[in-house]
């Protein structure tokens, strides 16, 4: 149920409790009532899912491979984080710890989240690290976990750049059978193999995409162009600059204070980010009036022709395959970048509202569960229905509710009928195309008949007073809730 709850309407445990649960119709799906929902057991079911994890992922393994034919000859790897909003820990083995920013949110200490994931999207496994983790230090861990899980065999290993470092990957070429890979290369080893790749021939992927491939040392550096990214940063780039040289020629014809003068050149700097290097910017020394002669501005033409000329292309270092056959697998590293935007959007992992550790890695594991369950609708869909995302899905479903229609007996006992709306049209086709059936009606309920009321005798006569014959009778009520 909390997965379900994580997939359909991501919140907080206490959430469910109070306010989801009692809208849905999950009670009578399950045959249950409210205890399902009962916050101690909430909290008691976080408790024991965790050791089932290593379990969890065994079993993963074989319904992919039963129900969508998945391989595991090729794996995408990659590295997220998410951050709490509390103090950091003063145990030093809790994992939340100070590091990396990757969500921008430097006061709360983060943890990083390292997933598998295979090119279709499902997700394998994933490990919790502490927050300060170097990215270069996670991934020999991994390694050792996948060969022991899915054995020794010829994989793939597909990564971006930053997460291996040399001896891991030399490691994984002389290893028996040796472990191929794809691996982003850091931009500043371009300048060093600039000069022979230039001498090397343009190989056709496709139509806007074209690699170079330069052999060294056991492996292959694949250095790819393609026509939308190169369109898409020169763009960027003017984007940036535009408004950089419009605020410089501003400051030119203002000439303020030194003083205000340098700190509208750091603003500006901030909001150019990396492009600001293309400029060569001459300030006044300290003490100088500023004027026009010591404050003036120009392209660094040798630094611009590089930036031009590295634009929409991609060095990457590989084994085992043509390079061209492997760039395409590269491109595949968006699953696992959906995954985490799954895991970060639509699934809400964060924020944590869990202060114990245990806790908290339950509450990522509950998520990746619910992070199973939308690849496996979203490769269902793919079949038959291409076009539509597995969230519009879930929306569409949540037009079919399950209705109590209450009628009174004349004996004071109430019929409780409990119906499922019919779905619409073209959510009926969408449920033929998933061969989904909506469970049967449920049969009708009645209450007990109310204890019979004791009738009001006189004193005096020892009588008893007739009851008043008239009987009113409600109209029939319902009440809906959520299917």
């Amino acid at each position: 149920m909390l997965a379900t709850y994580r997939l359909l309407a991501p919140g907080s445990e206490w959430r469910l409790h109070r306010d989801w649960f009692e809208r849905t119709a999950l009670a009578d799906l399950l045959g249950g009532d409210f205890g399902l929902a009962e916050i101690r057991k909430l909290y008691a079911t976080l408790d024991h899912a965790l050791p089932l994890k290593e379990k969890l992922f065994d079993h993963l393994r074989g319904r992919w491979a039963d129900l969508f034919g998945a391989k595991y000859d090729l794996l995408l790897y990659d590295l997220t984080g998410t951050y709490f909003e509390t103090n950091t820990p003063e145990d030093p083995d809790d994992p939340r710890r100070h590091g990396y920013r990757r969500d921008h949110r430097p006061d709360c200490p983060p943890v990083v989240l390292a997933l598998v994931v295979t090119p279709e999207g499902f997700p394998l496994a994933y490990e919790i690290l502490p927050g300060n983790t170097a990215d270069k230090t996670t991934l020999k861990r991994f390694l050792e976990k996948i060969q022991a899980r899915y054995g020794k065999a010829q994989r793939v290993w597909l990564m971006d750049r930053g997460l291996p470092t040399g001896e891991v990957l030399t490691q994984m070429r002389q290893s028996d059978p040796p472990v191929q890979y794809l691996v982003g290369t850091p931009k500043g080893a371009l300048s060093a193999l600039e000069k022979e790749l230039m001498e090397r021939p343009w190989e056709k992927v496709r139509a806007g995409i074209q690699v170079k491939l330069l052999p060294q040392a056991g492996e292959v550096y694949v250095l790819a162009q393609s026509a939308g990214r190169l369109d898409k940063e020169r763009a960027i780039r003017r984007k940036k600059l535009r408004p950089l040289l419009a605020r410089l020629h501003e400051l030119r014809r203002q000439l303020p204070q030194r003083d205000a003068l340098l700190m509208a050149l750091g603003a500006a700097k901030k909001e150019a980010g990396r492009f600001y290097a293309l400029l060569k910017i001459t300030v006044p020394a300290a003490g100088e009036t500023v004027s026009a002669a010591n404050f003036h501005f120009r392209f660094d033409r040798a630094r611009l022709r590089m930036a031009r000329r590295r634009e929409g292309r991609y060095l990457s270092n590989l084994t085992g395959r043509p390079g061209a056959e492997l760039w395409n697998l590269y491109m595949q590293l968006v699953p696992v970048e959906e995954a985490f935007k799954n895991l970060k959007g639509d699934l809400s992992v964060r924020p944590v509202d869990h202060q114990k550790m245990e806790r908290v890695e339950a509450h990522i594991f509950v998520a990746f569960l619910a992070c199973a369950l939308h690849v496996c609708l979203r490769q269902r869909l793919r079949a038959v229905a291409g076009g539509l995302a597995s969230r519009a899905v879930l929306e569409k479903f949540c037009a079919v509710q399950m209705v109590d229609v209450h009628l009174p007996t004349t004996d004071g006992r109430t019929v409780i009928l409990t119906r499922h709306t019919q779905p619409e049209k073209d959510l009926q086709i969408l449920l033929e195309q998933l061969k989904l059936e909506l469970p049967a009606q449920p049969p009708p309920k009645i209450t007990a008949a109310p204890p019979l009321r004791q009738r009001a005798c006189s004193e005096d006569f020892g009588v008893c007073a007739p009851q008043n014959p008239s009987k009113s009778h409600s109209p029939p009520r319902e009440s809906a809730k959520s299917g």
